[in-house]
């Protein structure tokens, strides 16, 4: 169950946004001006924020800042009253999510937070990710990322999932068919032979980074295969 934060001077909203969060599974916190809004983040780490721009003390605008500076990155959202371009720029600028003016629906409301969590969580999962590696060749399929040697490769969609189909196979030798087969995961019709193509790129890149690339290796007759 996801936690929100709720930060409003007006008990009334609080109390009434409070009720939409719970009924729709939220955990939910208050706090009545900024200050307090930073105590509960500090001592509760809430997974969202959601907070009104117009507080005395501590305003929304300074709270977002705070956090960002501190290097909190919960999604944030600003309720403001006034429906300024000027506002809403600075509290991007400052580091918010999203912005919403009031008087707002609380489906909306509802719906964006929905969408900032699932964004956080999607990020988490692809930050977390552990690299398909095989000695210098580390493969992130989430982001579809290469490194050699530490070193960032760009490869289009195709080479990623070509350097996957050997690399977690490695010592297997595979056809140019399955190599086809595992890459483009379809029955289109395509020469086999576009795969020499593909490996020949690879191993230019490869290469760029150490000379002595050999790891993709040619079995005549077979097809190829990446040795350990």
């Amino acid at each position: 169950m996801a936690r929100i934060l709720l930060i409003d001077d007006d008990a009334s909203l609080l109390d009434a946004l409070s009720l939409t969060f719970e009924d729709a599974g939220y955990d939910v916190l208050t706090a009545p001006d900024g200050q307090r809004g930073l105590d509960v983040v500090k001592k509760e780490a809430p997974d969202a924020i959601i907070s009104d721009v117009n507080m005395p003390g501590l305003d929304g605008f300074s709270l977002c800042k705070k956090l960002r500076a501190s290097g909190d990155g919960v999604p944030f959202v600003l309720l403001t009253s006034r429906d300024d371009e000027i506002d809403e720029t600075l509290g991007f600028e400052l580091g918010a999510d999203d912005y919403v003016a009031k008087p707002f629906s609380t489906r909306v409301l509802l719906a964006r937070v929905a969408s900032l969590l699932r964004r956080e969580a999607l990020r988490a999962s692809v930050e977390s990710e552990r690299p398909i590696a095989r000695g210098h060749l580390e493969l992130y399929p989430g982001r579809l990322e290469v490194f050699y040697a530490k070193t960032p490769i760009v490869v289009t969609v195709t080479e990623f999932r070509l350097l996957e189909a050997l690399a977690t196979r490695a010592g297997s030798v595979l056809s140019r068919d399955r190599l086809l087969e595992l890459v483009r995961g379809d029955d289109s019709v395509v020469a086999e032979r576009i795969i020499d193509t593909y490996i020949r790129r690879l191993r230019r890149k490869l290469e760029a980074i150490d000379g002595t690339f050999d790891r993709i290796e040619t079995v005549i007759g077979a097809g190829y295969r990446w040795k350990d």
